[in-house]
């Protein structure tokens, strides 16, 4: 939900939270890496756009009855500030990121969460370095009738992230039980800390582990949902068990200068379990996406 300093969020929580709370919720803040365009002598991390790297075995991802998937970003593990986040990144070699955008076929199929047809127009591809470390993978062209994004290289911010107060782990935190999704009588939810938060920060930007900045209701609640099938209804142990199982890969927000729109200035977020992480198993990374 909301970026920046330890610092400066550690001020924040003093000016409007009681002091055992404020410590509270700032033991709950995650680090991150936000992903910003690179300019001058900044060290660059990764990109959005362009034309990926991919080792020649490796088919450039697609959906079957659909078409190829447009290529949205990539990240140079290695090249990341050292522990700049609390997940377990590969500490070498690169992560592409691919989505099904809609420009095959006017947007009429879209990749739902909750549409397990639909999972296979979203994909992280990991390609590992060498022993040396160089990267193995060779630029491979876009497919026909797809059009490249234009590239924008980006650099690493390290920052501190904080979810916003009805995601399931501030509200076990703070108020055990409490509605999911929902506000709840506390003063991490009161309209004055709402208020400081939001004109804070409201930027969803793009993003490296932490918290995810959801646009609608926290995404971890969507890929829960829709890996149980939508069987288990809010306030089911089952889903709260499943919820706190999945920790945010990546977001790419919107860009204008990569020409990327999602939906209505959306964003596209993977989540991956810790341990699935841990494996380099990034083919179980689960995608949504979320607009205004």
């Amino acid at each position: 939900m909301t970026q920046g300093s330890p610092e400066a969020l550690r001020a924040l929580a003093d000016q409007h939270l009681p002091s055992d709370v404020a410590d509270r919720w700032v033991g709950l803040l995650r680090p991150a890496v936000r992903l910003e365009a690179a300019t001058g002598p900044d060290p660059v991390v990764g990109r959005l756009g362009g034309s990926p790297k991919l080792p020649a075995h490796v088919e450039w991802p697609s959906w079957e009855g659909h078409g190829p998937l447009s290529f949205v970003a990539s990240l140079d593990c290695a090249a990341l500030p050292v522990g700049a986040v609390d997940v377990a990144l590969p500490a070498a070699g690169t992560l592409s990121f691919f989505y099904f955008d809609g420009q095959l076929d006017d947007g009429d199929a879209l990749v739902l969460a909750e549409d397990r047809e639909s999972w296979a127009g979203a994909r992280v591809l990991y390609t590992p370095a060498d022993e040396a470390g160089v990267e193995v993978g060779v630029e491979r062209a876009t497919p026909n009738g797809l059009e490249a994004y234009p590239e924008v290289p980006l650099t690493a911010r390290p920052s501190m992230t904080a979810a916003e107060p009805w995601h399931p782990r501030i509200r076990e935190a703070f108020v055990p039980g409490a509605p999911l999704g929902n506000r709840y009588d506390h003063p991490v939810c009161s309209q004055d800390f709402l208020d400081a938060l939001w004109g804070f920060d409201d930027e969803v930007g793009h993003q490296i582990g932490g918290h995810a900045h959801s646009i609608q209701n926290p995404v971890e609640i969507e890929i829960a949902e829709a890996v149980l099938d939508g069987k288990a209804p809010w306030g089911d142990p089952i889903l709260d068990r499943e919820i706190v199982e999945w920790t945010l890969l990546a977001q790419f927000d919107s860009d204008d200068a990569a020409d990327m729109m999602w939906g209505d200035a959306g964003a596209l977020y993977w989540l991956i379990r810790p341990q699935d992480l841990a494996e380099h198993r990034f083919d179980r990374a689960m995608f949504t996406w979320q607009c205004s």
